[in-house]
C-alpha cells in the first residue's frame, strides 16, 4: 500500500520539477489556472517559505536533517502498518514521506546535475564543467503560485489586495502539508487517547 502512494508522487514531483527546471528561466510565469493558480520557477535555497540556514554548514545541516526525518518517517510508517493502524493515517504518513523524500533529491543531487539556471538562462543538464553545487548543497525546486488576492473591500486593511498565499511551493510541499491537515482534523481517529 505504501509503495501506491509513495512512488506515483514521488515520480510526478521529480517529473514536474525537471521539467520546469529545464524549461523555465528563473522567474517565468505561466499561467496555470487563469486567475488562481500560475507556475513561477524560483530556486528555494532552505526550506518552507525561504528560511534557510546561513553557509555551506547550514546546507548540509538541514539537508542532514532532512535525510535523519525520512529515515524517521519511513521506520515510523513500518512500525504503524504492523500495528494495524487506519489507512487513512498510513496514506497520510506515506505523503509526508514521499514530500520529504522529493525534496531530498533536490537538495542533495540538483546540484550536481544541473547547471545553474538564472534570469533569462535555462539549466543545463550535465553540464561539462559541473553542476552548480556540491552534492547535498542543491536547491529546492518551487513552481507553483496562487495568484488570488484578498479583495480592496477586505476588512484587515493590510490584507486588503494582498495575495492570499503568496508562497511559490512545489508537489513536495503540498503533499506534506495537505497530509499534516488531515491528519490533524483526523487526530482522535488516528491518535486515539488510551485511558
Amino acid at each position: 500500500m505504501v509503495w501506491r502512494v509513495l512512488v506515483p508522487v514521488l515520480a510526478i514531483d521529480q517529473l514536474i520539477k525537471v521539467w520546469i527546471k529545464t524549461s523555465f528561466t528563473v522567474g517565468e510565469r505561466l499561467d496555470f489556472v487563469p486567475g488562481i493558480l500560475e507556475l513561477q520557477f524560483i530556486e528555494n535555497e532552505g526550506m518552507a517559505f525561504g528560511w534557510a540556514l546561513p553557509g555551506v554548514a547550514g546546507k548540509l545541516l538541514l539537508t542532514g536533517f532532512r535525510l535523519v526525518a525520512a529515515v524517521a518517517i519511513g521506520m515510523y510508517i513500518s512500525r504503524r502498518i504492523k500495528e494495524k493502524a487506519p489507512k487513512g493515517l498510513l496514506y497520510s504518513l506515506t505523503f509526508v514521506w514521499a514530500g520529504a523524500l522529493g525534496n531530498i533529491i533536490d537538495s542533495a543531487i540538483y546540484g550536481r546535475i544541473f547547471g545553474r539556471s538564472g534570469w533569462g538562462t535555462l539549466a543545463e543538464v550535465w553540464p561539462s564543467e559541473g553542476g552548480y553545487a556540491p552534492w547535498f548543497q542543491g536547491n529546492v525546486v518551487d513552481m507553483f503560485h496562487f495568484i488570488v488576492t484578498w479583495p480592496a473591500w477586505f476588512p484587515v486593511e493590510a490584507w486588503a489586495g494582498r495575495e492570499v498565499f503568496p508562497p511559490i511551493w512545489n508537489l513536495a510541499d503540498a503533499a506534506i502539508s495537505v497530509s499534516v491537515i488531515w491528519m490533524l482534523l483526523n487526530q482522535r481517529k488516528y491518535f486515539p487517547v488510551v485511558a
